[in-house]
């Protein structure tokens, strides 16, 4: 039987540029427990389509991994920003990419079980090429790769970035008409 928890306190453990920290104490079936819950404001996530029908992939180093991950772009939403309105600033930043259609496919919670943080995937079409405008920290590779090679490297488990894997799933379950915008 599922049980749903309620919050009886709160507590604030650490506020950060990026993510903040609280515990939660909450009713479970035998009595109270804590929580520790990554409070973040979600990201979006691009499925960039080029009219080749490439997809628009980025190369760089992730300090958690201690590694160099092959990722669809995303960055994260601003306070006050709208989704889509993210999913545009951050093609742009990480691939100079303008992108004439923009359609959301799904919204998801990648750790959902210490974070609330949500992520919304578009899929970007209609490309237009332009420059790049990287934060000052990002050091970032742009490539276009091919779905199918795409999806066997998710497959193979060369691919181990959970929104990324999402991403290049669900764009390839999808007519080619509409994964292209044509």
């Amino acid at each position: 039987m599922t049980f749903e928890e309620k919050t009886i306190s709160s507590e604030r453990l650490y506020e950060g540029a990026i993510i903040n920290l609280r515990r939660d104490k909450v009713t479970v079936q035998n009595g109270t427990s804590y929580r520790e819950i990554i409070e973040h404001n979600g990201g979006a996530v691009l499925a960039a389509i080029t009219p080749e029908g490439k997809m628009v992939m980025v190369r760089q180093f992730r300090k958690p991994a201690e590694r160099v991950m092959l990722e669809v772009p995303a960055g994260k939403i601003d306070a006050g920003e709208k989704p889509e309105d993210a999913a545009v600033r951050e093609l742009k930043e990480e691939t100079g990419y303008i992108a004439g259609k923009v359609r959301h496919l799904t919204s998801f919670y990648p750790s959902v079980g210490y974070s609330e943080e949500v992520l919304h995937l578009y899929l970007c079409t209609d490309l237009t090429a332009g420059e790049t405008c990287f934060d000052e920290n990002e050091a970032i590779d742009i490539e276009e790769m091919e779905l199918d090679v795409l999806h066997r490297m998710v497959m193979d488990g060369d691919i181990r970035d959970a929104k990324t894997a999402i991403a290049i799933l669900m764009v390839r379950s999808l007519p080619e008409a509409e994964r292209t915008g044509r």
